[in-house]
């Protein structure tokens, strides 16, 4: 062996043998392209939704647009042999009135086109429920009324099928402590004759359990280095030196601009701060910014952490360089870059005939009849806070809670104390300008734009107590020693009455709160319908947080929907649940 290699060597100097014959081999290229909280923005969003970023010179750019991020992935991911394409998480449960009211399944087909491989779990996929998740967006399992509820005509005439890839949460678990998706998955690159795993781990944000809009609480969040942690242990046990960490979970930077990173904090750099050095580069989301980050690991070694914003705006890049030996990530070779999809390339023509078509459906959906009403139900307060529109909301609640259960009455947050209201609109008699609107008529996407914010009705138990303390929430003092009012709207069959003249916190004798006539008794408990915002404290209204034994509902928008359906012809009830004394 020595006298080879001694020959060799003077061989080479000699230059009879071409030194780069043996030089080391060039690194595997692996091209990691992402977005993060979709949203179902398929058509490009508004300046107010987004539509816009600060680019690199801290100029405006006009951004978003399903067509137009398909065509700057293509431009991005041209040529590239190892190009992974997938998301971290949010990718539906949207706010565009075309893809909530098609239970969210545009979004799916719009993501299959564009070649999405597999998504971290947000927040919002378990905004409606695990088994949406899991056996209607991934499997295509229909529920409900099929072509009205669910598994509509997708634009080439099909059935929804669910998603051609898979979601992974390495820390969302059910009461058995079992992970709801894999908590990973692996996908291999190929270069030279060889193949080489790399390993992708999703996290969730640890307060979807209990946050407004994914209110699940069969389901529990664990700790999220930890599980992290434990994921690349099995990872690397199984051969992988690769590894992502794909969380949907955030932070921000003092940077205006989307490809740069200056001071950042927020729990995803906690995270990146402290995971194992195991994990080579973290993507992450949900707090809706833009940055392209280097952290180091706990053994002082840089990775990038990227974040793309929010519908559709940003596409972040990251350019792995494996050790073509060991399949380790050069970390002194890797790259990332995040890029503006901007709307000054030609769009799509496939994903653009997608869009239009659900743009089209949901037209049609927008101008469904679901009422008539002979009256306006207006947000117009009286003097003392009550409004026909809020009323409604509180009577909904009521119902909606009763379909799967007891309860004695509804609550809606009027005019929050913090936050907004999910009483958005009016329902007024006279026709808009609406397409297929009538005098008297209720189409179905009013009934959207009037109540609800994406928000499951629960049914909570509140002793008589407790309530009476979430009523006297109504007034509360303000740094400046003024008095706010914040006026909770409730069912019809609940009256009371107040009296401003008393100190806040004083203003309401439960004697005077009357349940189907009947007192209200301090330490009975009673089952309260209101929104998750509301009884989570997220309104201002503290004392509901005191709340037991949770029962999650329908959501907003859809439970709406279904009571004008119900009832169908409606008229507001006189303005006489509030009363004040004195």
């Amino acid at each position: 062996m020595r006298r080879t290699a001694a020959v060799l060597s003077a061989a080479l100097i000699a230059g009879l043998v071409p030194a780069a014959a043996h030089a080391a081999p060039p690194p595997v290229p692996v091209q990691l392209v992402s977005i993060t909280d979709f949203h179902g923005y398929l058509r490009p969003p508004t300046p107010a939704d987004g539509g816009t970023i600060a680019g690199p010179d801290g100029a405006t750019q006009v951004v978003g647009g399903a067509a137009y991020l398909a065509t700057h992935l293509n431009e991005i991911r041209a040529g590239k042999k190892n190009s992974i394409f997938f998301t971290d998480g949010d990718n539906f449960s949207g706010w565009p009135f075309e893809v909530d009211v098609h239970a969210d399944e545009p979004t799916i087909e719009v993501l299959n086109a564009l070649g999405v491989e597999f998504s971290s779990v947000g927040n919002h996929e378990l905004d409606v429920s695990r088994s949406f998740l899991v056996d209607h967006m991934e499997k295509g399992k229909c529920f409900g009324k099929v072509g009205m509820d669910s598994c509509f005509t997708d634009s080439t005439g099909r059935r929804f099928h669910g998603a051609d890839f898979d979601f992974q949460s390495a820390n969302i678990v059910d009461a058995k402590g079992k992970t709801i998706v894999a908590p990973y998955t692996i996908r291999m690159v190929k270069d030279r004759g060889r193949t080489y795993p790399i390993g992708f781990i999703g996290l969730t944000v640890p307060d979807t359990p209990v946050g407004s809009t994914s209110y699940q609480p069969d389901l529990k969040a664990l700790d999220q280095v930890e599980s992290a942690n434990r994921a690349a242990a099995e990872l690397t046990k199984r051969g992988v030196k690769a590894i992502v960490l794909n969380m949907h979970d955030g932070g921000t930077d003092a940077s205006a601009t989307y490809d740069n990173c200056v001071n950042p904090t927020g729990p995803a750099f906690d995270v990146a701060r402290q995971v194992t050095p195991d994990i080579d580069a973290i993507v992450t989301g949900h707090w809706h910014a833009a940055f392209n980050c280097s952290i180091p690991d706990p053994a002082g070694n840089p990775r990038p952490v990227v974040e793309a914003a929010n519908h559709g705006r940003l596409i972040s890049e990251i350019n792995l360089q494996l050790d073509p030996r060991s399949g380790e990530v050069l970390r002194d070779k890797t790259t990332s870059v995040n890029h503006a999809v901007t709307r000054d390339v030609t769009p799509d023509p496939k994903i653009q005939k997608i869009v239009d078509y659900w743009a089209a459906a949901g037209d049609r959906k927008y101008a469904e009849p679901v009422a008539t009403i002979t009256g306006d139900f207006t947000r117009t307060p009286n003097a003392v806070g009550e409004s026909t529109m809020a009323d409604l909301g509180a009577d909904v609640h009521l119902w909606t809670a009763r379909q799967n259960g007891p309860a004695d009455l509804g609550v809606i947050a009027a005019k929050p104390a913090t936050g907004s209201t999910a009483v958005r609109g009016d329902l007024l008699v006279a026709a808009s300008n609406k397409p297929g609107d009538a005098n008297g008529r209720v189409m179905l996407g009013e009934s959207w734009d009037a109540y609800g914010y994406g928000n499951p009705v629960l049914t909570v138990s509140l002793t008589g107590a407790q309530l009476d303390a979430v009523l006297e929430q109504q007034w509360q003092t303000q740094a400046n020693g003024t008095v706010k009012f914040a006026p909770l709207a409730l069912s019809s069959n609940v009256k009371y009455a107040f009296d401003a003249s008393r100190p806040v916190g004083d203003r309401i004798d439960p004697a005077d709160v009357k349940l189907d006539g009947v007192a209200l008794d301090p330490v009975k408990t009673y089952r309260v319908a209101a929104l998750a915002y509301t009884v989570i404290g997220a309104d201002g209204y503290s004392a509901f947080k005191a709340y037991t034994n949770p029962v999650r509902n329908n959501t907003d928008h859809e439970t709406f929907a279904s009571y004008l359906r119900t009832h169908k012809t409606l008229s507001p009830a006189p303005l006489d649940r509030v009363t004040q004394k004195g």
